[in-house]
This record gives structure tokens, sequence and C-alpha cells, in this order.
């Protein structure tokens, strides 16, 4: 029951927490990387996972976090994405990563795009009273980019191991 329940509650849950999060505040919130390390940490415990592919697995988001960190540092990524994607890559490991990558470049190319082109066209007035769309609208702003990662990481989730363990 709480395999089950971490697989198809907590991950998704807390992945559509941190892309509406995004999205309102242009920030992810701690607390969800915080949850989805836990999260993980309960599901190999109850599933009693291989201690190698655990390791496997823990490198892999030890490895995502240094690499967006050095992306942060440069201004290529936020800090929150930056968590996201290390805490999403400790999910998916090694096997999984690169299809999680992929997923999320081409769901925040089109993001990027649609705000691109959003922010041609005027704003209508009924609109310019919820600050977060008038922020999105702006030229200039940043993508919330959590949605992406959100998206990428959701596409791709049915295909990986933990829906075997939910069926």
């Amino acid at each position: 029951m709480i395999v089950e329940a971490l697989v198809l509650i907590i991950f998704p849950g807390l992945l559509a927490y941190a892309a509406a999060t995004d999205l309102l505040t242009m920030t992810i919130p701690n607390r969800v990387s915080l949850g989805l390390v836990a999260g993980f940490a309960v599901l190999a415990i109850a599933t009693a996972m291989p201690l190698a592919l655990l390791g496997v697995h823990v490198a892999t988001g030890f490895g995502m976090l240094a690499l967006c960190f050095c992306l942060y540092s440069f201004g290529y990524v936020g800090g929150g994405d930056a968590k996201l994607l290390a805490s999403v890559a400790l999910w998916f490991g090694w096997a999984d990563l690169l299809p999680f990558i992929l997923m999320t470049a081409l769901f925040g190319g089109g993001l990027a795009m649609a705000l691109l082109a959003v922010r041609r066209i005027p704003l209508p007035a009924g609109l310019s009273r919820m600050p977060w769309i008038v922020r999105l609208h702006t030229q200039g702003e940043g993508t919330p980019y959590g949605l992406a990662i959100a998206a990428g990481a959701l596409a791709i989730y049915p295909h990986t191991h933990w829906m075997a363990l939910a069926a």
C-alpha cells in the first residue's frame, strides 16, 4: 500500500505542486525537493532496493545536483530548478535520466517559444489584474522552467520501473 501511494501520489503530486508554484510565483519551494528525496528514501526501503541500484540512483542525483549548480552559477537555471532536477534524477537513476532530460528540454523549448509568442501580443485588460499573468507576459522575464521539468518527468514516469511496482 505505501509503495503504491508513493509511486502514484507522492511523486506526481509533488511535481504538480512544483509546476504550479513555479508558474504562479517563479519559485520552487525547497520542501518539494526535500519531499521527493524523502519519498525516494522511503520507497527504497519499502521495496528493499538493492544496494548497488540505490548507489546508482544516489550518484545520479548528486551528479545532476553538481551539474545544475554549475549551470546555476552561470545564471542558466534557477536554484529551485537545479534542486528539482536533482531530486527527480534521484528517482529516475541513470537508466531513465537521458529520456527525462530530453523530454524536459523539449517541453522547455515549447514553453519558451509559447511565452515568446504570447509576449508579442497585447495582454487583454481583464488579465492585467493578475500579477502572475502580467509577470509571465512581461518581456525579459524568466521562464517558469519547473513546468517543463514536471512535464518531462511525468511524460516518462509511466515507462519507469516504479510503475511496475505499483501495478
